[in-house]
């Protein structure tokens, strides 16, 4: 861990979901606390395992953890954390406005900016209250803010007095007169971050193409923000233990073109390389191994236990699924879930599949290689058409659109505000949007597959802007009838099937579970699970491989009897799903072998 050969006091840990945040901090706090430091470990993480890897319950206080001299630890609940920080920003209203309104106001702060605002509020009092973290030497932070979070705090209408009284704009973050107070302490918690004596920002992030690409996009738009000290870990970097085993091999070889393909905007930074696990990290002495040359590789058997092969026994056959979505013959299918689950390539999958039994389909992807897309085109596949929407080109529009209707007799002040207000993170999700409602349109005459779908949080925004537009459009004045019908669409069973896509491990299936359960808050119930690149349907030989293979197992199991309906079990694949015939490989039958 190069970056702790002269640590900073704050060290925050950052990444996809999935990629070994929490496993990485705890190592790191661990390691820190051997060397006779006074550490602290805080993790924000909305399903935190901080308790079962530590061996210790914790709270929303600074805790001991016994097996460790030095170490306190404690986790942050941003669920809770919301939740007193919307009744802050609604409260001062009620009794005041109409009560449409507030409800209005309530379900707008139920989504994931809320959340970010309010965890990033106790990473202020952290690191802004000298006396909170006066006991310790450092503070190793799971889960640090994003470059989206920064944007949001960082925006100067975010501030504005003028944006609370201008009927024509609103601030993204919410009622104003409750956020004022908070402007210093923002401001002063970003200039920390920034302040590289001080501050390491951890990016975390797998051997894998899709997840090197989003360490890049976030190292950039950090960068921006002034936060310039950034170290790299590539976590479970993975070396096959002989020649014997195929999938061993395949995986090795495609780490390998990753890493050699890796951003060059990272591959700048200071790299730390941890091998892959052969188990979950759960346990002090398992921390202690982590990233070490005596991580010791436990003989393991090549058998399942009996309860994690009945997850795949029961399991929905591809094919199967493949034949529900058919009958309907027109609509949408979407595939949704966190970045990194190959949502992008079930989705392309699905497209091929119905196509090949002569049905009209349309794939909409945002896949920024846009790979998917230039192979299947060059294969020419009879009855399948591919677009792509672009983030960055239907945001500009969208920006000339409101410009052009809101902007319209503001003077000079109001105009500069209202183009500060457009540079929000939440103005693309509101055209991407938009254009993804233009899509969902399309699926009355013949299918249209996305992996554009919105978040549960845009979703309900969406419910509470039927009444109150103004919310969800930002400043535009009116709604395109796209968007009107699109809720509608969306719960008609008949018309639309969501597919959760997630891995079988800890966190994409937490964070798909709160996926599921935004979409049925909004009146949306998901069609199926896809548990996708899965060791559990194969043959390993290789003692790490077996190792991952047998952890798999709670989770499927979970996922079978808590979450999902009905679930498709997608097997880790040899060669990279790309193209016709790879993607044709990828629905084969093989989820119950």
């Amino acid at each position: 861990m190069h970056y702790l050969e002269s640590p900073t006091r704050n060290l925050f840990f950052t990444g996809k979901g999935g990629v070994g945040k929490t496993s990485m901090a705890c190592a790191t706090a661990v390691r820190l606390a051997d060397r006779g430091r006074r550490v602290l470990l805080v993790s924000t993480d909305p399903a935190s395992n901080l308790d079962e890897v530590l061996g210790v319950t914790l709270s929303t206080k600074p805790t001991s953890v016994p097996a460790v001299d030095n170490l306190s630890a404690m986790n942050i609940d941003p669920e809770q954390a919301a939740a007193e920080y919307r009744e802050r920003m609604v409260g001062p209203y009620r009794g005041v406005l109409p009560e449409a309104a507030v409800q209005s106001m309530e379900e707008q702060f139920s989504g994931s900016c809320t959340v970010e605002i309010a965890a990033f509020d106790e990473f202020a009092r952290l690191l802004g209250d000298e006396s909170a973290t006066a006991d310790f030497d450092h503070i190793v932070f799971d889960t640090a803010p994003t470059g989206h979070t920064l944007r949001l705090l960082t925006l100067p209408s975010a501030w504005s007095g003028f944006m609370e009284d201008n009927t024509s704009g609103t601030s993204c973050l919410g009622p104003l007169a409750g956020l004022q107070k908070q402007q210093a302490v923002y401001q002063s918690t970003v200039k920390s971050l920034s302040d590289a004596s001080r501050t390491t920002l951890v990016l975390v992030t797998r051997p894998e193409a899709s997840t090197l690409r989003e360490a890049d996009r976030t190292s950039g738009e950090l960068r921006e923000l002034g936060v310039e000290n950034q170290a790299l870990v590539i976590n479970g970097n993975f070396e096959a233990q002989g020649e014997s085993d195929p999938i061993a091999n395949a995986m090795e070889q495609r780490c390998k073109e990753a890493l050699t393909a890796m951003p060059s905007g990272l591959a700048q930074l200071q790299r730390t390389i941890v091998p892959l696990a052969p188990h979950g990290l759960v346990g002090i002495d398992s921390l202690r191994q982590l990233g070490s040359d005596e991580t010791n590789v436990e003989t393991a058997t090549n058998e399942i236990a009996s309860e994690e092969r009945v997850s795949i026994l029961e399991a929905l056959p591809a094919p199967a699924l493949i034949d529900q979505l058919a009958a309907q013959q027109h609509g949408v299918i979407m595939t949704m879930g966190k970045g990194g689950v190959g949502k992008t390539t079930i989705a392309a999958a699905v497209a091929v599949a119905l196509a090949e039994r002569g049905l009209k389909v349309h794939l909409s992807t945002t896949d920024p290689a846009a790979h998917v897309s230039a192979t299947m085109a060059a294969d020419e596949l009879s009855g399948l058409t591919i677009s792509r929407i672009d983030p960055a080109e239907v945001t500009e529009a969208y920006r000339q659109e409101v410009l052009q209707t809101a902007g319209d007799g503001l003077d000079e002040q109001g105009r500069a505000l209202l183009e500060e207000d457009l540079r929000s993170p939440c103005t693309e999700e509101i055209a991407v949007f938009r254009a993804f409602a233009d899509a969902v349109a399309e699926g009355e005459d013949g299918f249209v597959v996305l992996d554009t779908a919105p978040t549960g949080h845009t979703i309900l925004l969406l419910d509470s802007a039927l009444a109150y537009h103004r919310e969800v459009s930002r400043q535009t004045n009116e709604v395109p009838e796209s968007v009107r019908e699109l809720l509608p669409r969306l719960r008609d069973p008949d018309f639309t099937r969501v597919l959760v896509v997630t891995l079988p491990e800890s966190t994409p299936v937490h964070e798909a579970q709160r996926l599921q359960q935004d979409l049925r808050r909004a009146e949306i119930e998901p069609f199926a699970w896809v548990v996708n690149q899965s060791l559990s349907p194969l043959v390993v030989k290789d003692p790490i491989l077996v190792g991952r293979q047998q952890s798999e197992g709670p989770y499927l199991r979970e996922v079978f009897d808590q979450h999902a309906k009905q679930v498709v079990v997608i097997p880790w694949q040899i060669d990279p799903p790309i193209g016709i015939e790879g993607l044709r490989e990828l629905i084969a039958d093989k989820a119950s072998c």
